[in-house]
């Protein structure tokens, strides 16, 4: 009465090696990766590439901010580190990679 009878399914085809039935159940996951690519990927990259040229093109006298909130006057420059005045007579070393922004002259007051 409240138990349904139980059929035995039949045994799947074996698959006969269609190449067209392959590539569909590949075909969704190449399209996340596709979207995913020029999604996050790439802009991610460009970004990269932006802040490394930026960063490259650093010059004595530049006003940047760095990651931590510090705004500045570059006034020392080296391979990995720069010199950046704070307040008069204020310098600190901070590292080239904690420069996110390069201020327009006259910023900083």
């Amino acid at each position: 009465m409240f138990i349904s009878s139980a059929f035995a399914q039949g045994a799947p085809a074996a698959a006969g090696g269609d190449m067209s039935s392959s590539f569909m159940s590949l075909l969704p996951l190449v399209l996340m990766f596709v979207v995913l690519y020029f999604v996050m990927i790439r802009p991610q990259m460009k970004r990269q590439k932006e802040h490394r040229a930026m960063i490259e093109a650093l010059a004595k006298g530049d006003e940047v901010a760095t990651s931590g909130g510090l705004l500045g006057r570059v006034t020392k420059l080296g391979d990995s580190y720069l010199g950046v005045e704070v307040a008069p007579g204020v310098e600190v070393q901070v590292q080239r990679t904690a420069v996110v922004q390069v201020l327009p002259k006259g910023s900083i007051k």
